[in-house]
C-alpha cells in the first residue's frame, strides 16, 4: 500500500489559506478518484477540493472552521500500490469549482454498529381511567392550608418557578391562568422567567462567511473612526413617480425605491469624488474612482453579502433594476461569482420596510462611505399652500443616513452630499433630465 498526501492547491486571486467550511470524508472512509474532500471558504466564494486518486483516509488536516495554508497538507490517502506520493503544491486545483455557499456543512454518513436488543421491560398495569370531571388536586402550602390548582396551572407554575403558596387565588379558592398572569404582572422585577423563555442553551462554532463578516466588521469599527449624519427627506412626489413608471413598465422589471436613490447618488457623485472611494491604510493612499462600482449589502441565508453592480453610473432605471434583482437572486441562492462579490466603491444598505428611522451602518472597508436608506413613513407636514400660506398635508418621509470614513471625509463633505441627495430625490424629475 502507498501514501498520497494532497495539498491545498493555489486556489488563485492571490490568497495564502483557506478556511474548511465542511468535510465530505473522515478518517477510515474510502474515496474514488474526483470524489469530493472539503469545501474550502476564500473571500466570501466556496471552493470544492476532489480527490485526484482512488483510496482510504487516514488523516484530515483539521476541524471546521480551523484555516490551512495554500501548500500545506489537506488530506492523506492511502492507495495501492508502492511507495509514498504527493500533489506538487504549484499544481492547479484539481477539478475545483465554486459551489453555492452552503447553509450548512453536509455531514457525513457515519457507519453505526447495531445496537444489541433492549431487555424485554415489564409492562405495568393500565391506570384506572379518570373521573368523567375530576376536582383539582389540592396544593399544600408551608403554612398547612390546602390551594386548590388544576395540574395544568401546577405544570405552568413550576416551569415559571412559582410557589403557589405566594400566589393569591381567585374567589372560589382556586388558582386559575389567570392568577399566575396577575402575580407575574406585579412581580416582574422577582426574576420569574416567562414560559417562552424556556429553552436550552447552545454553542454554535463561527466559522465560514459567518466568521468572514465578523472578522470584517471588527476591522471596519477598529481601523475606520466612523461618523454618521442622518437627513429627513420628502419623497412624496418621488414614490408617486416610481408608481407612475411601474403602471407603463410593460415587461421591464419593476421598480423599488433603490434604484432610484442609486440613481441619484450616481448623478451626484462627480461632485463628491472623495465619496467614491477607497483608503489603504497601511500605504497611506487614497483612490478616487470615475467608474460607481455600488456595493448592494444583501441578507441571506448563510449572512451578510455585499454583491457589486458594476459601472452603475452607466445604467438606466430598468437595467439597475435588473441587476439589483439578478445579484440579490445570486446571492441568496449562492450562484454569485467572485468577481461580482469585490471591488466596489461604495455600499449602500437598507432593510426596506423594516430599515427603522434611522441607521448608522458600518463601512464596507476599504471603503470610505456607506449610505442607508431608512424606512418610508407618513406624516403631517407644513406645505406651501401657492397663496403665500401654508397648510398641513399628509407626506411620505424617509431619513437617508451616512457613515464616513472621517480620516478621508469631512463632516461638511458628507452633509453636502446628502443635501444634494435630498434636493434631487425631491425634485425627482431632474433624475430622468439629460
Amino acid at each position: 500500500m502507498g501514501k498520497f498526501t494532497f495539498r491545498l492547491p493555489d486556489i488563485g486571486e492571490g490568497i495564502a489559506e483557506a478556511e474548511i467550511v465542511a468535510w465530505h470524508v473522515k478518517v477510515g472512509d474510502m474515496v474514488e478518484e474526483d470524489g469530493r474532500i472539503a469545501d474550502m471558504m476564500t473571500d466570501k466564494a466556496t471552493v470544492e477540493m476532489e480527490s485526484p486518486v482512488t483510496g482510504r483516509i487516514i488523516s484530515v488536516a483539521g476541524e471546521v472552521g480551523d484555516v490551512v495554508a495554500i501548500g500545506s497538507p489537506l488530506v492523506v490517502i492511502e492507495t495501492e500500490g508502492e511507495g509514498e506520493a504527493e500533489q506538487a503544491a504549484p499544481a492547479p486545483a484539481p477539478k475545483a469549482e465554486v459551489i453555492e455557499e452552503r447553509i450548512e456543512a453536509e455531514t457525513p454518513a457515519v457507519a453505526v454498529e447495531p445496537a444489541p436488543a433492549p431487555a424485554p421491560v415489564p409492562v405495568a398495569a393500565p391506570a384506572p381511567a379518570p373521573a368523567a370531571k375530576a376536582a383539582p388536586a389540592p396544593v399544600r402550602t408551608a403554612g398547612g392550608t390546602k390551594v386548590l390548582a388544576s395540574p395544568a396551572v401546577r405544570q405552568r407554575a413550576q416551569d415559571l418557578g412559582i410557589d403557589l403558596s405566594e400566589v393569591r387565588p381567585s374567589e372560589e379558592g382556586r388558582i386559575r391562568h389567570a392568577d399566575l398572569d396577575q402575580f407575574l404582572a406585579y412581580n416582574a422585577s422577582g426574576g420569574y422567567r416567562t414560559a417562552g423563555a424556556k429553552r436550552g442553551d447552545e454553542t454554535i462554532k463561527v466559522i465560514g462567511l459567518r466568521r468572514r463578516i465578523a472578522e470584517n466588521m471588527a476591522a471596519s469599527k477598529r481601523n475606520i473612526p466612523h461618523f454618521s449624519y442622518v437627513e429627513e427627506c420628502d419623497v412624496t412626489a418621488l414614490e408617486a413617480m416610481r408608481e407612475q413608471l411601474n403602471a407603463s413598465r410593460g415587461d421591464k422589471p419593476r421598480l423599488t425605491m433603490l434604484p432610484l436613490l442609486i440613481a441619484a447618488f450616481c448623478r451626484l457623485l462627480p461632485q463628491f469624488p472623495m465619496l467614491n472611494a477607497r483608503y489603504d491604510d497601511e500605504a497611506g493612499v487614497v483612490t478616487r474612482f470615475g467608474a460607481v462600482h455600488m456595493g448592494i449589502a444583501a441578507q441571506t441565508p448563510a449572512g451578510l453579502m455585499v454583491p457589486v453592480i458594476r459601472n452603475a453610473q452607466a445604467l438606466n432605471l430598468w437595467q439597475l433594476a435588473r441587476e439589483i434583482g439578478r445579484l440579490a437572486d445570486a446571492a441568496r441562492n449562492g450562484t454569485a461569482k467572485s468577481e461580482e462579490l469585490s471591488g466596489s466603491t461604495l455600499t449602500v444598505t437598507s432593510l426596506g420596510p423594516l430599515g427603522g428611522v434611522a441607521t448608522t451602518p458600518v463601512i464596507n472597508r476599504p471603503e470610505v462611505a456607506i449610505i442607508g436608506p431608512n424606512r418610508i413613513i407618513e406624516r403631517p407636514m407644513f406645505v406651501p399652500d401657492g397663496m403665500g400660506g401654508e397648510r398641513i398635508e399628509k407626506r411620505k418621509l424617509m431619513n437617508i443616513s451616512i457613515s464616513c470614513d472621517h480620516r478621508v471625509v469631512d463632516g461638511w463633505d458628507a452633509a453636502s452630499f446628502v443635501q444634494a441627495v435630498k434636493k434631487l430625490i425631491e425634485t425627482p424629475v431632474l433624475l430622468l433630465a439629460d
